[in-house]
């Protein structure tokens, strides 16, 4: 890895005999099921290597969002518990894991670590396990908290091991496990990291023509991103809720599930866009739909964008044709596109699949451009609805996966992958365990 950033790179640690905490982002379960292993399978090179080298491993993730947003209540169960991920290593490596239980607070979850470890940490320097996983760090009320709540619980964490590794890129936010342990262990960035911020390179300098394609169920979240996606690509083409939003503050159309909360900043979006002539690449074909419920026959239709009435009230709009994709001003763009870079399903999932696809393979058919994938949904769509070009993608040195989407979407609202805080915290720690 270019190490222009200054990051502590696990390479330069001593593994040897020590206990080592590595955060990943195995966030991949849900409702108990692993729909795809990406995001774990990324991560064995750094968990091999530790091991490799006489280390002794915990591991720690979060799953899912156990805590309601609304009442504060953290609810510990089936649905968001690191088991399945437990099991899929044990089958894939043929290795033996123990998941540690705490007393568990009802509402509060867990509220600290307490010596009950201790024992299970006994017998992993003692062989009788390969390795500790930790349960679901947001189980645990000081993951997500501030201040002294949050310290006490990273204070906690770093008790446990010593040597701490983050090897989860795409866990991104400023929490107890990613960035508030670093102040209490020497800490070093894992091989997943290393390689994801190096192709973040490829996104801050792309090849030109550069493409870029954003979706998203909502506009606010993505807003900061694509202001500067509009500003660094040579072309932006957007799905999803987000070209909705965009297309009821451009034409004034009504479209069925577009509320305030998504016009407002689409509003504003339309109106900043207007000094980039030509670089939104607006996709006329879409799909409308009566009913949420499915690809009914009968009740969804495709509709030209171009003929449609300003202030026409619409049902809801669940996809972008395919047709769209077959323009040649459209094909064009991706053609021509030697850097593309995608975040994007482009239909309401299961059922509105075809502009995904066709996005997908119209992307592949340029055969010289970079093309940067990211995001769980992305990746999972297209293992879904492609999977020969999944397969083909994972080892193609033309695509590359990022493991999370919206750590790519902060980065690149940052301007810098220095201005992710999981980045910042280990190169704060490295001018420390320099000196």
């Amino acid at each position: 890895m270019s190490n222009e950033i200054n990051l502590p790179l696990l390479q330069d640690a001593d593994l040897r005999g020590k206990i080592v905490l590595v955060r990943v982002d195995h966030n991949v379960v849900k409702k108990g099921i692993i729909h795809d292993p990406y995001r774990i399978d990324a991560t064995f090179g750094t968990l091999y290597y530790i091991s490799a080298k006489g280390g002794k491993l915990i591991l720690m993730t979060h799953v899912g969002r156990p805590k309601n947003k609304k009442t504060g209540e953290i609810e510990i169960d089936e649905d968001t518990s690191v088991q399945p991920i437990v099991d899929y290593f044990e089958t894939k490596l043929h290795i033996k894991l123990k998941v540690p239980e705490f007393q568990n607070f009802e509402g509060k979850g867990y509220l600290g670590i307490d010596s009950s470890i201790n024992h299970m940490i006994r017998d992993l320097k003692e062989d009788r396990i390969d390795g500790i996983y930790m349960p679901n760090t947001r189980w645990f009320s000081g993951e997500e908290a501030k201040g002294e709540e949050s310290d006490r619980f990273a204070y906690q964490l770093a008790g446990l091991a010593d040597i701490f590794v983050n090897d989860a890129f795409g866990s991104w936010q400023a929490h107890a496990s990613t960035v508030k342990v670093t102040k209490y262990l020497p800490s070093y960035a894992g091989f997943l990291m290393q390689k994801e911020i190096n192709n973040l390179s490829r996104i801050y300098n792309p090849t030109r023509p550069y493409v870029a394609v954003v979706a998203g169920s909502k506009f606010d979240t993505k807003i900061d991103s694509l202001y500067t996606l509009l500003r660094e690509a040579d072309f932006l083409v957007l799905g999803g809720v987000i070209y909705n939003a965009y297309l009821c503050a451009k034409y004034g159309f009504e479209i069925k599930g577009i509320g305030e909360d998504d016009m407002k900043p689409a509003r504003e979006f339309v109106e900043y866009a207007k000094q980039f002539d030509g670089k939104l690449v607006e996709l006329p074909f879409i799909i409308e739909s009566d009913t949420l419920e499915g690809r009914i026959e009968g009740k969804h239709r495709t509709l030209d964008v171009r003929k449609i009435a300003p202030g026409s009230k619409l049902n809801y709009i669940l996809d972008v044709a395919a047709s769209s994709f077959e323009l040649t001003e459209v094909q064009d763009v991706f053609h021509k596109a030697e850097t593309v870079f995608v975040n994007a399903v482009m239909g309401f999932t299961p059922h509105f699949n075809e502009g995904t696809i066709a996005l997908d393979q119209l992307i592949d058919d340029n055969r010289n451009a970079v093309k940067l994938y990211g995001g769980g949904d992305t990746m999972q769509e297209l293992k879904r609805l492609l999977p020969g070009l999944y397969i083909v993608a994972l080892d193609s040195p033309k695509y590359y996966i990022f493991t999370g989407g919206g750590a790519v979407l902060k980065a690149i609202q940052e301007g810098s992958v220095q201005g992710l805080d999981t980045v910042k915290a280990l190169e704060a720690k490295n001018n420390g365990q320099k000196k």
